[in-house]
């Protein structure tokens, strides 16, 4: 038994490091959201020519001045990094009693779908800054302020009714200083389970989740061949489908989903497992916390860990839930401890 379970966790742990890698290739690459103000090119700072991304570059100060600042006058410039220089900028102090120059605020304002009256969650740079609730519909917001202009990588993600997580939605937002960013068409992928870690070959698998009220959920069980299955959503946001195993290999097989709302689609769910044998077995979920890897709390390790603790990969000053070994830094020994306590 000790030497099965060692070899699992070899090929746990080596299929870690390779997703591990292919991971840091992504991260190398814009990654796209369902959402309308996101860049969609590449930026190059340091070529004269102010781009998606950049307030500014070299003299291209794209028409901006220090008054578009919110200053009175004064020269406006641009940095190496190319963000607005605005320490030559003036403003006129208050007279007669009245007050003084009140700086722009500078924020984001963040609207999408999640599931009715589910508790959504917010990242900024893989750390939790805000949570709200959706409302009956779903729709949520967050309206987040005392932000400096830049780039930032924002993270959502919920939990439905049953207590499941979806999967963690990843997006680039570039925020302009003095300016409110709006960022909306966000629309979280489904929750996605079932009730069986191992079916019986030709009995029914119930795949289970919840989405925006109404919205049509695609379901897709991956075998020798793909199945494709459609389900319309409750007004709860609540699906329910009846997967009949009987065109399955016995064996381990996938499933997943994804949803539709007016013209809108989600990315695919996470990707929940299941076998194909000649018993039924009640799927159970974790109750015991995991000593390790667990960041967000949710007594799992799984993709949502896994992308948290991929963007301390070799940055500095990782925080301890990230930082598995104690070390001072995310290298591919944390990946490794995470990998021995995934759950999945």
């Amino acid at each position: 038994m000790a030497n099965f379970s060692y070899q699992n966790k070899s090929i746990i742990t080596t299929t870690f490091l390779i997703l591990l890698a292919f991971l840091l290739i992504l991260l190398l690459r814009p990654v796209y959201a369902s959402v309308q103000e996101a860049s969609t090119r590449s930026s190059v700072c340091g070529n004269g020519v102010k781009e998606s991304g950049e307030q500014c570059d070299g003299s291209d100060l794209a028409g901006a001045s220090c008054t578009s600042q919110g200053y009175t006058g004064g020269t406006l410039s641009c940095n190496s990094s190319c963000n607005f220089i605005t320490s030559a900028c003036t403003s006129s102090g208050g007279g007669g009693g009245g007050g003084g120059y009140v700086a722009p605020v500078t924020g984001a304002v963040f609207n999408g779908r999640a599931y009715p009256k589910s508790t959504v969650t917010l990242l900024k740079d893989a750390q939790i800054i805000a949570t709200t609730i959706a409302d009956t519909n779903a729709n949520f917001s967050f309206n987040i302020s005392g932000l400096t202009g830049g780039n930032y990588i924002f993270s959502g993600y919920s939990e439905d009714n049953k207590g499941n997580r979806s999967s963690l939605l990843t997006f680039p937002v570039s925020v302009t200083s003095g300016a409110t960013t709006q960022i909306s068409g966000i629309f979280l992928a489904p929750t996605i389970a079932v009730d069986k870690s191992e079916a019986k070959r030709g009995d029914n698998l119930a795949i289970f989740g919840q989405s925006s009220p109404n919205s049509e959920i695609t379901i897709s069980v991956n075998s020798n061949e793909e199945f494709f299955n459609k389900i319309k959503a409750d007004s709860g946001g609540a699906y329910l489908y009846n997967f009949d195993t009987s065109p399955l290999e016995i064996g381990q097989h996938f499933t997943k989903s994804k949803a539709a709302l007016n013209g809108e689609i989600t990315s695919f769910s996470a990707t929940i497992g299941f076998a194909v044998g000649t018993k039924n077995v009640l799927a159970q979920l974790p109750t015991k916390t995991p000593a390790k890897g667990d960041l967000n709390n949710d007594k799992r390790v799984n993709l949502v860990d896994f992308s948290i603790t991929a963007y301390w990969y070799k940055r500095s000053s990782p925080p301890a839930s990230a930082d598995l070994n104690g070390d001072d830094k995310v290298d591919l020994i944390d990946f490794s401890i995470m990998a021995f306590y995934w759950t999945g």
